[in-house]
């Protein structure tokens, strides 16, 4: 006897929104730039995609095996220490038995100077630039923000547990330049009306040069 084509349509979007979710939740996941702490490399509006495979699906309990550890140098998104239902982006820039310590703005691990051509400086006198030094804990990580004279980072709150780590920021799939129609309120007609309205700008303030760059 054959399905129904009722069922069959069903049993179709039940099965893409099992897979959806599985994707979601264990493999990758959207995230939206949303300050500039991350600059120039990341900007306010950029939206990427995170591999959450990677290490594990986001923490030590996870059932995935992780592909390869955290490592110095990869950007990470997490939950934040402080505020456990917000997400933070940052550099890691030491790992767990990791000694720190930043000088005038220099980094050094383990007392040697580590070469950061992405990190930004934009005072010689912007705060924190000096501190430690600092043993970083096992199954820790001490994470800085690129904009280094405006990120509130390691330096302010501490290292990140494991546990807190979603996975590692991989791609730029979207880079959008009018936050003012990122939200959108009232009722589903009214959003879609307000999205209408404002697509000639999505169109041109896009920025298309930075669609589908890696992150490193």
């Amino acid at each position: 006897m054959h399905k129904s084509t009722l069922r069959e349509y069903v049993e179709s979007i039940l099965i893409a929104a099992i897979l959806a979710l599985f994707i979601r939740t264990f493999v990758f996941q959207a995230f939206k730039i949303p300050t500039g702490s991350m600059e120039p490399n990341l900007l306010v509006g950029d939206h990427i995609v995170v591999n959450k495979f990677m290490f594990g699906a986001g923490g030590d309990d996870s059932w995935l095996v992780p592909m390869r550890p955290i490592e110095r140098g990869d950007v990470v998104v997490f939950r934040a220490p402080e505020q456990p239902d917000e997400d933070f982006i940052k550099r890691v820039v030491a790992v767990g038995g990791d000694k720190i310590e930043i000088a005038d703005g220099v980094v050094r691990v383990n007392d040697e100077v580590v070469d950061e051509p992405y990190a930004h400086h934009s005072s010689s006198f912007g705060s924190r630039r000096n501190y430690g030094p600092f043993h970083v804990p096992d199954g820790h990580y001490f994470c800085l923000g690129d904009n280094r004279d405006n990120s509130r980072d390691s330096r302010y709150w501490g290292t990140v547990p494991r546990h807190l780590v979603k996975g590692r920021a991989v791609m730029v799939y979207w880079s959008y330049d009018v936050p003012s129609f990122s939200h959108y309120g009232g009722s589903m007609a009214q959003g879609w009306a307000d999205f209408a309205r404002s697509l000639p700008a999505y169109l041109t303030e896009t920025r298309w040069a930075r669609t589908f760059t890696m992150i490193r």
